[in-house]
């Protein structure tokens, strides 16, 4: 509901914080088609930037050493004034 208020960042897969770190290891039997390697950028958002900073702790525990997250998040995109997407979120589940 908070997404479809606020709008989608363009370019991004959403994966629900329960199983994002089944999602996004590489090692993993679940893991999404771009989990490619455990040096792979990843950046996660959430809409305060609270949340997203503890997700990014624990994909950089798992080994994802470039997972990082937006200081502020989605909020503090938008009133920097970077573009959002119209589009359909890419939902992961």
């Amino acid at each position: 509901m908070q997404r479809g208020e606020q709008g989608e960042l363009p370019g991004a897969i959403v994966i629900d914080r329960t199983v994002l770190e089944w999602r996004l290891d590489p090692a993993s039997a679940w893991r999404i088609p771009e989990a490619t390697g455990y040096d792979r950028k990843i950046i996660v958002v959430c809409r305060q930037g609270y949340s997203s900073s503890l997700a990014a702790a624990g994909l950089q525990a798992l080994g994802l050493r470039r997972a990082t997250d937006v200081i502020g998040g989605v909020q503090a995109w938008r009133a920097a004034g970077l573009p959002m997407s119209d589009r359909p979120a890419d939902v992961r589940r």
